[in-house]
């Protein structure tokens, strides 16, 4: 992570100071003012320490040896460039997956099967009078929530997290209106176990998308209401690992509400 931010860190900053001097080209060599009081390494983990523990910055100034202003603005210069919008690929440190399709296309190159699901983050109330107000009511959660859906692999590793929808969308039309159905269909050989909540797709594509089978009705008999459970038992527990992954965001501060 390190020094993948290194250089991005660089460039932001160098292009602040063009901007300080006026666009003019500098007039001595990079690296010839003052050092930082605080090292780049360091303001990447007093960054990652505010999002996952939401310290106070006078408390890591004080760990640091710095004023609050430095860890302040340590935090605003490097948590943007946390916050850009990849997803590493296990074992292949070169690629990475920004959108999508690009889920797809990796996943049909590499035959992965994908565990997809949604989840519910708490916001705020968004201001009365303001149009849409009530799509952000869950009827699930009975409060206003966004919701974003999570990719996963077989073993649970995060791929892509997207869809951000209102919390009152269901969670196959968040899917529907990022353009799953067109990537199914370009990739046919993808395939994906998903929640109940998806049952839409899983009609529209019954060979690439698999849902729990549907709950007997009540005179079944003993032996069909047993083969109903082992089956949905069986398809819970492959895909488990999708709640893992989404799990692991959640363990960060500001991705809990």
């Amino acid at each position: 992570m390190i020094e993948e931010l290194a250089d991005p860190w660089l460039a932001q900053l160098e292009s602040q100071l063009r901007d300080r001097r006026g666009g003019r080209d500098r007039l001595r060599a990079k690296r010839a003012g003052p050092d930082h009081a605080l090292p780049f390494v360091d303001r990447v983990i007093a960054t990652l320490v505010i999002l996952r523990f939401q310290l106070p910055h006078a408390a890591l100034g004080v760990l640091y040896g710095v004023d609050r202003s430095t860890i302040t603005r340590a935090v605003h210069e490097v948590r943007p460039l946390l916050a850009q919008p990849d997803f590493a690929v296990p074992r292949r440190p070169g690629i990475r997956l920004r959108t999508l399709a690009d889920v797809f296309a990796y996943t049909d190159a590499e035959g992965v099967e994908l565990r997809i699901d949604g989840t519910e983050v708490q916001v705020r109330r968004p201001a009365a009078h303001k149009p849409g107000r009530r799509a952000f009511v869950s009827g699930k959660k009975k409060q206003n929530t966004m919701k974003p859906t999570v990719i996963s692999d077989g073993d649970g590793r995060l791929l892509w997290t997207g869809a951000i929808r209102p919390g009152r969308m269901h969670d196959v039309t968040a899917l529907r209106t990022e353009g799953i159905e067109d990537l199914l269909r370009r990739h046919t050989d993808v395939k994906a176990r998903v929640d109940t909540g998806y049952q839409g797709l899983s009609r529209d594509f019954p060979g690439q998308v698999t849902t729990p089978p549907k709950k007997p009705s009540k005179d079944a008999t003993a032996e069909q209401a047993a083969a109903y459970e082992h089956a949905r038992h069986r398809q819970s527990s492959q895909r488990i690992c999708v709640e893992h992954a989404i799990a692991e965001p959640k363990q960060w501060r500001p991705l809990q509400r």
